[in-house]
């Protein structure tokens, strides 16, 4: 493709993008690492509070997770600077080729300068991240959550029966072994009995509602499914003190 790569040669004509390009889709691959950061610092959190580590590891982890909600954000604002940069060079199709890097650096900038602390709020993997800590606390039934929750001085063994309805899946009618929740509804479900029924249902081109009884909503998409970390981790704790009952 013809064109000149020195952004202030002045020279008219096309501009080839695709080394540009092809080093955006490079960057967009360190979108992987961050997310794995993600998990990896939510697995360490919940490990924490299943344990009941002291609450300042569990602090160092949140901190972690908002370090990495930050570099999330920066990354998406920059692939987005970039992408903004070459679409304004190719619409207006200049006779002057501009400064690509200040023209990246002025976007960017534009973006940043919208930056808030809500921001988090809008992180799939942070919100997650904290409703899973949270989730797992009340399963484990500690007692700052008990407070929050108005279940202080509930008897023992009611909150136990409770949670282990939760453990039920209310399609197979099973113990779930890999549950996800429904991020529309707060249901969760086994993994394998959701997508099957997902998909049976698509197939007849009808809509999957949802199984759990009572519930209204009528659309449930592979897409809205999460896997239910804190459930797993309360279900196996269960389980395992279950067994050592019986030993």
């Amino acid at each position: 493709m013809p064109g000149r790569s020195n952004s202030n040669s002045g020279s008219t004509g096309f501009i080839s993008f695709s080394g540009v390009e092809s080093a955006l889709s490079s960057l967009k691959n360190f979108q992987a690492c961050i997310n794995s950061g993600m998990d990896t610092a939510s697995s360490v959190a919940l490990d924490i509070v299943q344990t009941q580590t002291e609450v300042s590891s569990e602090y160092s982890m949140d901190k972690a997770m908002i370090e990495f909600a930050i570099m999330d954000r920066q990354l998406n604002h920059y692939v987005k600077a970039v992408q903004s940069a070459i679409n304004h060079v190719k619409e207006e199709r200049p006779e002057k080729i501009p400064d690509l890097k200040l023209l990246v650096e002025k976007k960017f900038l534009a973006l940043q300068n919208k930056n808030s602390d809500s921001d988090f709020q809008n992180n799939e993997k942070f919100v997650q991240f904290k409703q899973q800590l949270k989730d797992l606390k009340k399963q484990c039934g500690l007692q700052a959550d008990r407070e929050a929750d108005g279940t202080e001085g509930v008897d023992e063994d009611m909150i136990v029966t409770q949670s282990q309805t939760n453990f039920i899946c209310p399609i197979t009618q099973l113990e779930m072994k890999k549950p996800v929740k429904n991020k529309v509804c707060g249901h969760t479900y086994e993994e394998e009995a959701i997508v099957r029924m997902i998909e049976s249902k698509h197939k007849r081109k009808k809509k999957a509602c949802c199984p759990k009884i009572g519930c209204s909503h009528t659309d449930i998409k592979k897409s809205d499914l999460m896997l239910d970390e804190a459930l797993r981790r309360a279900i196996e704790s269960h389980n395992k003190k279950k067994h050592r009952q019986f030993e």
